[in-house]
C-alpha cells in the first residue's frame, strides 16, 4: 500500500506530467513516421471482443470478487465487483469467429465455475440495481487513508486506478457529480463509474491509408446500433428514494443510462475525456487527438512500482503514449499497436458504447453486427458514409435517450435521408450481411451470426424496454420503486442465465 501511496503522490507532482508530456509529443512523432512508413499495416482484417461482468451473492446483490477467482484468465476493472474476459484477436474469417466464440465461451464458463465456489454468479448486464449488503452509497463512497492519500475501498489496489482517481477528484474539487432522472448524487470517488459494464468489439484494418474511412464509417453506425442494443435504463434502486412519480421516471429514464455515468464520471474533471469522436480526415490525426488530450493519471516507464500489467516484457518505445490512451476514452476509439493477427502491426478501431448483453449468445451476435457492419459499409460504398457528422452524433445520443424508438439519421441505399426504422434496419442487417460474406461466410452462416440481433429486431423490443416494462407492471401492481427494480434485476438474472438469447425471452 505504501507504494501505491508513493506512486499516486508522483503522479500528482507538476514535474511528472511535463515530463510525461514531452515523452508523449517525442513517441508521437515517432509514431506518426511509422504510420506513415505502413509499420501497423497487417495481412488482414480481423476481431477481438472485451467482455465485462459482474458478480452478485446467493441473494443477487452486487458483491465483490475474491482475488483467487482471477488467475491470469481473467482482468480486474476499476470495480472490485467487475471482472473482464478477453478473447484473443482472431482473422475476421468464418474459422477465426469460430474460434473467438468458444474461446469466450470457455472463458465465461470457467468464470462461472470459480464464483459458484464462493457463492456467487456472473451477471451478464449493462449496469447493476440490486445494491450491496451495505448498500449502494456506503459501498461505492467508502474510502480508506494511507500516508494522506485517499482510496476507494472497493476500488483494485491498481497503481493506475488510484492515481487516475486521485487526480480526476482533484481537478474536479474532490466530489463527483452525478445528474440524471430520479438522481442528483455526489460522489467521493470515481467509483460510481463501475456501475457500468460493457462489451467493446475490436475490428483490425490491414491499411493504415484506409483506416479512416472505416473509422468515420463507424461513427454513422452508433446511433442504430445502439438503439437495438440498449440494456441499463436504471440505477440502483436505493438511488431513488425521493422520486415523487416512479411512473414518470420509468418513462424519462434514459435506455442506456451507462452513457451519461461514464460520461459524467470521467468528465467531472471539466476536460472532456468521453464523447462521440469527431471525423479523422489521416491516419496521423489519431496521434495528434491523443496528444492534444488532457493528461490523466500521468506514470513514468521507469518507475519500479509503474503498473505491471501494461508494461510489456520489453519496454515499448511507446510506453507514455500507450499510457495516455488508456484515458483517451473516446466512444469510438482507434488503437495502434498491441495483439495482433497474421503478419504485420495493428491499427483497430475499438467500439466502446455497447452495454454488456443478457446472454452470451446476444454478446456475440452484437459482435458479429457491428464488425460486419463496418466491413459491409466501406465494401458497399454506401451512401450513409456521407451522412454529416452532427447527424451521427445526434442519432447516438438520441438512442441513448429513446433506445428502439429514438430518432435516427441514415441516409439509404438511394442516398436519400431517412429516420424510418423500417428501412434503416433492414438496410443494417444487409449490410453486416455483406460484410461477413466478404469476409468469407456464406449468405446462411452470416443469417447465423446475427440471429440473435435480427430476432430481436423483429420482436420489436430491447432489453432495456424490457426492463422498463417489468418495472412498469410491478409499480401499477402496487410495489415501491425499489421493490420494482429489484424484483425486475432478479427477473432478468434468472432468465439470462438460462443462456437463451433475449429475442426468445
Amino acid at each position: 500500500m505504501d507504494s501505491v501511496a508513493l506512486t499516486v503522490r508522483r503522479v500528482l507532482e507538476a514535474e511528472t506530467a511535463e515530463r510525461f508530456d514531452r515523452r508523449v509529443d517525442a513517441q508521437a512523432a515517432q509514431l506518426r513516421s511509422a504510420l506513415a512508413s505502413g509499420c501497423f499495416d497487417s495481412s488482414g482484417f480481423a476481431v477481438g471482443l472485451e467482455l465485462e461482468l459482474y458478480a452478485v451473492d446467493d441473494a443477487d446483490r452486487l458483491t465483490p470478487i475474491d482475488q483467487d477467482v482471477f488467475g491470469e484468465e481473467y482482468a480486474r476493472e476499476i470495480g472490485l465487483h467487475n471482472v473482464e474476459c478477453n478473447a484473443s484477436p482472431q482473422p475476421f474469417d468464418p474459422a477465426g469467429l469460430t474460434q473467438q466464440a468458444a474461446e469466450l465461451r470457455e472463458s465465461v464458463a470457467e468464470l462461472r465455475r470459480r464464483l459458484e465456489a464462493h457463492d456467487q454468479q456472473a451477471v451478464c448486464d449493462g449496469m447493476w440495481t440490486i445494491p450491496p449488503a451495505a448498500g449502494s452509497h456506503t459501498y461505492l463512497n467508502a474510502l480508506e487513508s494511507h500516508d494522506d492519500t485517499t482510496f476507494a475501498t472497493h476500488m483494485p489496489r491498481k497503481p493506475r486506478y488510484c492515481a487516475m482517481d486521485n487526480h480526476l477528484l482533484q481537478e474536479a474539487d474532490g466530489e463527483i457529480q452525478l445528474d440524471v432522472p430520479g438522481a442528483n448524487q455526489q460522489f467521493s470517488t470515481i467509483l460510481v463509474e463501475s456501475l457500468t459494464t460493457s462489451i467493446q468489439p475490436h475490428l483490425q484494418i490491414p491499411d493504415t491509408d484506409d483506416f479512416p474511412q472505416f473509422f468515420n464509417a463507424a461513427i454513422r453506425t452508433l446511433g442504430p446500433v445502439v438503439g437495438l442494443a440498449t440494456n441499463s435504463p436504471f440505477l440502483p434502486a436505493d438511488f431513488y428514494d425521493a422520486v415523487s412519480d416512479p411512473e414518470q421516471l420509468v418513462e424519462k429514464t434514459p435506455h442506456e443510462l451507462r452513457i451519461p455515468v461514464f460520461e459524467q464520471t470521467v468528465n467531472s474533471s471539466g476536460h472532456t475525456k468521453a464523447c462521440c469522436p469527431q471525423d479523422l480526415e489521416t491516419p496521423t490525426d489519431i496521434i495528434d487527438r491523443v496528444v492534444a488530450d488532457w493528461t490523466c493519471g500521468p506514470f513514468l516507464s521507469e518507475w519500479p512500482e509503474t503498473p505491471t500489467d501494461e508494461t510489456p516484457a520489453v519496454v515499448d518505445p511507446y510506453w507514455e503514449f500507450t499510457h495516455k490512451y488508456g484515458t483517451y476514452w473516446r466512444w469510438i476509439r482507434a488503437i495502434v499497436g498491441g495483439d495482433a493477427t497474421g503478419d504485420g502491426g495493428s491499427l483497430r478501431i475499438e467500439y466502446r458504447p455497447l452495454p454488456t448483453q443478457p446472454t452470451l449468445e446476444d454478446v456475440l451476435s452484437l459482435q458479429w453486427l457491428t464488425v460486419g457492419l463496418i466491413r459491409g459499409l466501406v465494401a458497399a460504398d454506401h451512401p450513409l458514409v456521407e451522412l454529416p457528422w452532427a447527424d451521427a452524433k445526434a442519432g447516438f445520443y438520441n438512442a441513448v435517450e429513446d433506445g428502439l424508438e429514438a430518432e435516427l439519421y441514415w441516409l439509404a441505399a438511394n442516398g436519400e435521408p431517412t429516420s424510418d426504422p423500417a428501412v434503416i434496419y433492414p438496410e443494417l442487417f444487409a449490410l453486416a450481411r455483406r460484410g461477413l460474406c466478404e469476409q468469407g461466410h456464406t449468405d446462411s452462416e452470416a443469417n447465423a451470426l446475427l440471429a440473435a440481433m435480427s430476432d430481436r429486431f423483429e420482436r420489436g423490443e430491447t432489453p432495456s424496454q424490457w426492463k422498463k416494462a417489468r418495472v412498469h407492471e410491478a409499480l401499477e401492481a402496487g410495489a415501491s420503486l425499489n421493490d420494482a427494480i429489484s424484483t425486475m434485476q432478479r427477473t432478468y438474472n434468472r432468465l439470462s442465465r438460462r443462456g437463451e438469447p433475449f429475442a426468445h425471452w
